[in-house]
């Protein structure tokens, strides 16, 4: 007879039920933010911003930062539209890929190294080095750079998303694996995509 207080074991908890869905509905609403910053790369008007959030976060770096952010102004200055533009494609490209689950791993880690650049140059990391109210922001790319950790460390661990293009590629074409799995060889057996040819 069950003790009615004893609490539920992990096979019975409603997270635990519902990761597949739950994991997939997270990497979906990233893409979508990732989407929209792209557009509004295109559609904001931003590439006339760009130079001066350079200048903003090289005038509030610390002197050692000095070469960075000079570089990055004399890019803005005489590539700025090349940049923000290249950047939202890349944005664009990324939001696509999280929403249909493809190339994920390249995804993931791709988005990682451009969320730490945008930290880096025009959000000036966060802005912690200057006074005012900007001292208590961080900035928005660390943010998606640990939110697509998270998604590495989940791809990680389940292993094969059934709700992407990814899992349907690798059930044909076994290899693609490399370019969508973290770790598809530890992946459990009973959620490992079979070969091509066999059942599931």
């Amino acid at each position: 007879m069950s003790d009615a207080t004893t609490p539920a074991t992990p096979a019975t908890t409603w997270w635990v039920r519902h990761a597949h869905p739950l994991k997939t509905t997270f990497r979906i609403l990233l893409g979508v933010a990732w989407l929209i910053d792209g557009i509004l790369k295109f559609t904001s008007g931003y590439v006339n911003d760009f130079l001066s959030d350079v200048q903003a976060s090289q005038a509030n770096s610390p002197g050692w930062l000095s070469g960075w952010y000079s570089f990055w102004a004399t890019q803005a200055t005489n590539n700025g539209t090349l940049i923000v533009y290249t950047v939202g494609v890349l944005e664009v490209t990324l939001g696509v890929a999280l929403i249909f689950g493809i190339l994920r791993k390249v995804a993931y880690s791709g988005g990682v190294v451009l969320a730490l650049l945008i930290w880096a140059i025009p959000e000036g990391f966060g802005g912690p080095y200057s006074g005012g109210s900007g001292t208590t922001d961080i900035g928005t790319g660390v943010i998606y750079a640990v939110a697509l950790l998270g998604l590495i460390l989940i791809n990680a661990t389940y292993g094969p998303s059934r709700f992407s293009l990814d899992y349907y590629i690798e059930r044909k074409f076994p290899r693609w694996a490399k370019l969508a799995e973290f770790n598809p060889a530890g992946v459990p057996p009973s959620t490992r995509v079979p070969p091509a040819g066999v059942s599931a």
